[in-house]
């Protein structure tokens, strides 16, 4: 099922895009192209992961590139788990009669059959390796896709396979997390407990959000990862997307550090607007601090707040879709960045291996799937249908009207 699915339905897409990219100044095309863009890529990138999985034969196939052999065990969960927490708010929109609803039904069964087998302890494809402390951030990122696709995916598992998950997030109770952006790991498998089961470890769910809220934030949206401020797209890629979703359940269940989500969600905003100014008209961004290798993962912000209609008042939601689909364009659009047979190489754009840390492997690089976040957005909404337009880093270097960047103190 899964080779005619990808045969069939994948080039049924990706035969739309095969266009010349016209020079920025030119009228651009149809908007639908757009999501279709959107589509075929999340396809592209995430299909050896999945059908692999689902038929029990990810350990077989899928490669191992890393500057260290210490993290081969849990490549595949890290595989599996980031491109799940990418696409998940995408198949909760359920299926429906369209083409891209139709390829959103399939994705929507084969992610359940990939889920089953990683669970499965029988299963030659069990992948939840609970072993200090890798693990501990994947179980974070499959437990935070779980609460995106709580009615399509959650909701719709075998009670046996709800079962293993519970024991798996339980199981993490023995890692201590680092005094970082880890934190937030604990507090988001015990919000997903909270959510699944009505109980949770209350302090490690609520110890994180404290530390981050009372001691880390420095200001104007960004807070530190840890005692020691570093840049990078740590706040981006982890420390508000988690913060958002964690605080939503908190909220959710009568918790009183939940009241923090409103602040919150207004410093996930400032920052989105300082992410959108990063993009340039190119489609490409700065390569600043670690894990460049996650390729456009350091969105991760960005497209969920257009995903929670967080973006600030004077940007047109149009601008972040026009300016995340030129970075797609850019690490996406050819195909530098995969192997000969479809995975993910090691680098930013084409093989570099020299970026990647010690722990970064082929499992990693699947973190660029949380672009996708904003799929979650129907497609009619305003997001997808609007005309294109022309994003902050464009309207500068065009000569065009320009407002000014606005800090916050709160």
């Amino acid at each position: 099922m899964y080779n005619v699915f990808q045969n069939n339905i994948m080039s049924s897409f990706l035969n739309k895009l095969r266009k010349k990219e016209e020079p920025i100044i030119e009228e651009e095309g149809p908007v639908w192209d757009d999501r279709i863009f959107w589509v075929s890529t999340l396809q592209k990138i995430t299909f050896p992961v999945l059908s692999n999985l689902a038929k029990g034969s990810l350990r077989k196939n899928m490669p191992y590139e890393s500057p260290s052999l210490e993290g081969q065990k849990f490549s595949y969960l890290e595989a599996f788990a980031r491109v799940f927490n990418g696409i998940a708010p995408w198949l909760e929109l359920g299926p429906d009669s369209s083409e891209e609803g139709i390829v959103r039904e399939k994705y929507i069964q084969v992610t359940k059959k990939a889920i089953s087998n990683a669970v499965n302890p029988n299963n030659n494809d069990y992948i939840f390796i609970v072993e200090p402390k890798q693990s501990l951030v994947d179980v974070a990122l499959f437990a935070q896709g779980l609460l995106r696709a709580k009615n399509q995916i959650w909701l719709n598992l075998q009670m046996d396979d709800q079962a293993r998950i519970i024991r798996e997030l339980k199981n993490t109770r023995i890692i201590a997390p680092y005094e970082n952006h880890w934190l937030l790991f604990t507090s988001m498998i015990e919000a997903a407990l909270l959510e699944f089961t009505g109980e949770c470890d209350k302090e490690r769910l609520s110890y994180g959000v404290r530390k981050f809220r009372d001691e880390l934030y420095i200001g104007d949206g960004i807070y530190s990862d840890g005692e020691e401020f570093a840049s990078g797209y740590f706040n981006s890629m982890v420390i508000h997307p988690m913060l958002n979703d964690i605080l939503k359940v908190m909220r959710k269940y009568g918790i009183n550090d939940g009241e923090f989500l409103d602040v919150q969600l207004m410093r996930s905003s400032r920052l989105s607007s300082q992410l959108e100014r990063t993009i340039s008209p190119e489609g490409t961004y700065p390569l600043i601090g670690s894990c460049m290798g996650y390729r456009c993962g350091v969105f991760h912000l960005l497209s969920q707040a257009a995903l929670l209609k967080i973006l600030p008042r004077n940007i047109n939601p149009a601008q972040v879709r026009s300016a995340l689909t030129e970075v797609l364009k850019k690490q996406f659009a050819e195909n530098q960045n995969f192997s000969s047979s479809g995975w993910l190489l090691l680098g930013l754009n084409g093989s570099q291996t020299d970026i990647a840390e010690n722990d970064i492997n082929t499992g990693s690089l699947y973190f660029c799937c949380t672009i996708f976040a904003a799929l979650g957005l129907d497609a009619s909404d305003a997001f997808w249908t609007a005309p294109f337009a022309e994003w902050t880093s464009m309207q500068a270097w065009n000569g065009h009207p320009l407002q000014k960047d606005q800090s916050i103190d709160f």
